[in-house]
């Protein structure tokens, strides 16, 4: 089983958020990058246990700077086998799911998995457009798969209940909570992801659909008002005339 994992950097969740340029750039100053949660808790740690349990490859791309290296050095000290850099700075999805398909379209692959959603922009697009690129099935928000040689079998929670569903490789999923456990890297994997193959390769040709206008924080919050568990009037008052929420 040939597995492409796709992973992102991210920053932390704890990061303070700035902009630079006129609001154009997000300000890295000082922040602390991951990988992104949903790709290296679910798509990446599933992938490996596939892997394990049916033999074959998991390979970890990444699309960016050189900046990124030591983000996708994680996604190898968690097990990936080795990882590709494409070294393109995208400026939207189209452009990064362009990248991945041309890659993926070479190489052949049984499945390429994807999180859900990156935490920082939270588009959950690349995923479905690497899927149309590539002229295959796409399965999102799976909180399960398990596979049966070529032949895998998919749950995800809708409103209500689960849909269960049957795909034949080659696919494309994305990976929600439930999908797997995550993986902590111990001392050895750690040790060996400095050796691992990370291969770096150039983009092709691609133009940017987008342009970024301008970044902006949300609003304060305001304070906090406090109502006494004995007055439910006053809290029906305030959700009423001040929140309007009801």
């Amino acid at each position: 089983m040939k597995i492409l994992v796709c992973i992102s950097k991210v920053p932390d969740t704890t990061a303070k958020i700035a902009f630079t340029e006129n609001n154009t750039k997000f300000d890295t100053n000082g922040v602390q990058f991951i990988v992104n949660p949903y790709d290296e808790w679910y798509a990446l740690v599933r992938g490996l246990e596939i892997k394990e349990a049916q033999g074959g490859s998991v390979t970890v791309l990444n699309v960016g700077g050189a900046e990124n290296d030591p983000t996708i050095r994680k996604a190898l000290a968690i097990g990936a086998d080795d990882a590709v850099r494409i070294n393109f700075e995208a400026k939207d999805a189209l452009a990064t799911a362009t990248q991945i398909a041309e890659f993926a379209k070479a190489e052949n692959y049984d499945m390429v998995l994807f999180g859900k959603e990156t935490i920082d922009y939270n588009g959950s697009q690349v995923g479905g457009m690497v899927a149309a690129l590539l002229d295959q099935p796409f399965i999102s928000n799976a909180s399960k798969l398990e596979m049966d040689g070529n032949k895998g079998k998919v749950e995800r929670d809708i409103q209500g209940g689960k849909e269960v569903i049957e795909v034949e490789a080659p696919f494309v999923l994305s990976a929600a909570k439930g999908m797997a456990e995550a993986r902590i890297p111990n001392m050895r994997g750690i040790m060996a992801a400095r050796t691992k193959p990370l291969k770096v390769v150039e983009a092709s040709a691609s133009a940017d659909a987008t342009e970024v206008v301008s970044y902006e924080l949300p609003p304060a919050k305001g304070d906090v008002k406090l109502v006494d568990a004995d007055n439910p009037a006053e809290l029906l008052e305030l959700l009423r005339n001040e929140a309007k929420i009801i």
